[in-house]
This record gives structure tokens, sequence and C-alpha cells, in this order.
């Protein structure tokens, strides 16, 4: 498959899809995207922007969603014309697919709404490439069927992102060989920063564990993913949603020539 001109899969290049987890301003998602994408380039991985216009699975009524699609939908534009690079977006509900797809390169369907129909009918009806996470509650294997869906509905191209498993209350576990599974079936990319999550365990939140974001995605690329997902923020902290779960700039400078070393190894052993 294919983001605007980025190959996924198929032995292309490791791709990169980071960003932001939830839009704020329009000025940091522009910071944001130009600090991924100057990163991406020092380490010759292409890279594709990320972020959140709203987060419809937040734990509490009263946390931060983000701007809202029209808002968020402008931000994108401008972040995508000002950085160059593809851009990407969670959907939630089928009226917003070709909205987003106006100004999107490619549609994420969050791990939560993985085997709603009408959500991937509506998304792979735009011709778009589509990201289907896989949901929490899901094994490796049952994606299929949400491949079969957004194949069969037209998708242009399909990429699966395995961001773990529920593994008891407030915790998550990422099963290497549910990497090699999905692979058999679609390009899989490993979201490092949700997988870290601990769902619900904060106060009226979800919490994580930063920690582990580097340690997984160096496993993954060992694995031989085909994309790498890792969300940044400025001041993760005091980041509005999953700031837990995520890391700064100069911690995703320093991973990615890490997983860079990592898949030449790989590459120099395969040749």
């Amino acid at each position: 498959m294919q983001i605007r001109d980025v190959p996924v899969g198929s032995g292309a290049p490791l791709v990169l899809v980071s960003g932001l987890n939830v839009l704020e301003t329009l000025d940091e998602a522009l910071a944001c995207a130009e600090g991924v994408a100057t990163i991406a380039e020092r380490h010759g991985l292409p890279a594709v922007f990320k972020a959140s216009f709203d987060k419809a699975n937040r734990s509490s009524r009263s946390s931060f969603r983000g701007v809202g699609l029209d808002a968020g939908l402008r931000i994108l534009e401008e972040v995508r014309a000002s950085s160059g690079l593809p851009v990407t977006t969670d959907v939630h509900e089928p009226g917003q697919a070709k909205l987003v797809a106006e100004v999107v390169e490619l549609l994420q369907i969050p791990a939560f709404l993985s085997r709603q129909t009408d959500l991937v009918k509506a998304c792979a009806e735009t011709g778009l490439p589509i990201n289907i996470k896989k949901g929490q509650f899901m094994a490796p294997d049952d994606l299929v069927h949400a491949v079969e869906k957004a194949r069969g509905f037209g998708a242009l191209g399909v990429m699966v992102t395995e961001r773990g498993t529920s593994f008891g209350y407030h915790d998550l576990v990422v099963d290497m060989r549910g990497l090699v599974t999905m692979r058999e079936v679609a390009p899989v990319c490993l979201d490092a920063t949700h997988a870290v999550q601990h769902p619900g365990a904060g106060e009226r939140a979800s919490s994580g564990d930063r920690r582990f974001v580097a340690p997984l995605a160096r496993a993954a690329v060992a694995l031989g993913v085909d994309a790498l997902f890792i969300e940044t923020h400025p001041d993760p902290d005091n980041a509005p949603c999953d700031g837990a779960c995520q890391i700064r700039l100069p911690e995703l400078d320093a991973l990615l020539a890490e997983v860079v070393a990592i898949r030449e190894v790989l590459d120099l052993t395969r040749g």
C-alpha cells in the first residue's frame, strides 16, 4: 500500500507515523510537524504526521477531547501545507469519513471501533488507504476480518496497527507473536505509545509508562514491522491526554537512531 508517495510494506523502508496525541493549537501542531519532519529526514525515514481532532473515547466527560472536527481539519490542512508531510487522523463516525478524506492521506480507525462495519465501509469508500488499529479485546488473527471488510468495500490499501491487548485490569501487553500473525494479511505498524497505556488507571483518565516505548519499538523493528507509531509532545507531563505515554522530540530522535541501526543490521543479515 501507499500513503500518498510513501510505500508501506513489501520491503519498503520503515515508516514513521508520529505527532501529537490530540490537537491543541495551530502553533503547537506546526512546530511538532516540523520537528517530526526534521528528525525523520535526519534518519532517512519517510514520515506521516498524526494528530487527533477529537478523542471520542475519553474516560471522563470532563476530560479534554480536542478542538473538534472543523477546527481540527483546518489545522491539519495547514500542517500538511507547511510541513509537506502526509497527514492522518482518527475517524469516529461514518459521517466524518468524506470530510476528513478531503484533508488527510490516511484514515485511522480507532481500536475500540475496529469491528464497526459501517465505519470501515465509509472509510474504505473514500478511496484512501486505511489504518485499522487492533482492538484491545481482539486476538491478532481476528483482525483479518476487519481487513477483508475494508478491502471488500474498496479500500485503496490497508495497514493494521498493534496497540496492545487487555491484560487484566488497567494494563495492556504486546504479544510479539501477533505482529508476525497480522503481517500475513497486511503491513503492520506498532503503536509504541498506546501499547504502554494503563487504561483507566489515572484519575478520570488513562495513565501509562513511557519507559517502555523505546524497548517495544526496538523489539518490533527487530521482528520486521513496516511502520512505527510514536506520539510526541513538548511537555508530556502536562499534555491534556495520554501524556504518560508520550515522549519528547529529542527522545524520538535518539530512538530512531536505534531502530534504524537495528533495521540496517537486519538488512545486512538478509543480504
